[in-house]
């Protein structure tokens, strides 16, 4: 079956949303804990006592929040601006925007920390945490839309990789992480079977090799080891985890997986769901999980703008 771009796009930011929705009630959880794998839903089953009662099932979290903030900002400054996104890092943080309900109920502990530095005035830039500590997936989860939008050259997207990474997260193991799930997307957009392995393959040719991006890769990431992870918060096993749960051969196989590995349930389901939906397309999103994800209005004005921007196919991504 043919997949279009037009499928490919949407299937990619709905499931990175419906991933993290499906997520969110099971965040913290250990493995142990959680329900039989055929029963994930986005509705968990009775008796569950899931995470954040207090929040409406099909809600998503700072992930799809952020995740849009960052759209935002690139269809409205044509272009990655570090302090515009910086802003809508704040109004999220601050009045809500971005979330279902204006309700702010989960925030990473780096992004916190870079996000009230930003708010001190702190240049977008410089913001994010550096130390080797400060890799949490907060840039990763929020990246694809990146992927999505633009339109340049491999190097340029992994530039720009980096440098939405350090607003919240400033270590280059961070930033090999969200440029490498750049490649993965856009070389499943352009429906490449090896799609991870053309992206290694690509990332390691645009590094240097005496960088401290290309170190990271080589001995952090380690893109060559055979995909397994725990589902944590640490970006290279978020990343992992993703790749791991995309063996699965559908949409609703992948995100029951991701969220079978528990604790991070919300961002791994949403990693692995934006490139399950690339994969797989927009009519692979089970149709129940849709019909509950909440705020689907807020989201189309962007999605039919990002379409659009794409209108001549898949011709120009990756020239």
């Amino acid at each position: 079956m043919t997949i279009s771009l037009a499928q490919r796009l949407q299937g990619g930011l709905w499931g990175l949303l419906v991933g993290d929705a499906a997520g969110v009630p099971y965040e913290f959880c250990l493995p142990d804990d959680l329900p039989p794998r055929e029963l994930l839903e986005m509705e968990p089953p009775v008796g569950f006592a899931r995470s954040y009662q207090g929040i409406e099932v099909g809600t998503w979290s700072d992930d799809g929040a952020q995740a849009l903030a960052l759209l935002s900002s690139l269809l409205r400054c044509d272009g990655l601006d570090a302090e515009d996104l910086g802003r809508c890092l704040v109004d999220w943080y601050e009045r809500g925007e971005f979330a279902v309900d204006r309700l702010v109920f989960d925030v990473g502990i780096q992004t916190g920390e870079a996000i009230r530095l930003l708010m001190s005035g702190r240049p977008a830039l410089s913001a994010g945490p550096k130390h080797e500590m400060a890799n949490g997936n907060g840039s990763l989860m929020r990246v694809l839309p990146l992927a999505l939008w633009h339109q340049g050259t491999d190097l340029a997207l992994v530039e720009d990789a980096h440098t939405q990474s350090l607003v919240t997260h400033g270590h280059p193991r961070s930033q090999a992480c969200c440029a490498l799930y750049c490649l993965w997307a856009r070389r499943t957009l352009e429906g490449v079977e090896d799609a991870w392995g053309a992206a290694v393959e690509t990332l390691r040719a645009l590094y240097d090799k005496d960088s401290p991006w290309f170190a990271e890769l080589e001995w952090s990431i380690r893109p060559d080891d055979p995909p397994s992870g725990t589902g944590s918060g640490y970006v290279v096993d978020c990343l992992r985890s993703a790749r791991w749960a995309l063996a699965e051969p559908n949409y609703e196989q992948v995100i029951k997986a991701a969220i079978s590995l528990g604790r991070d349930t919300d961002t791994t389901a949403c990693v692995a769901g934006g490139i399950a939906g690339i994969r797989d397309g927009i009519d692979a999103i089970p149709s129940r999980w849709m019909e509950t994800l909440r705020g689907k209005e807020w989201v189309l004005p962007w999605l039919e703008r990002l379409l659009a921007r794409h209108h001549g196919g898949l011709g120009n991504l990756g020239a």
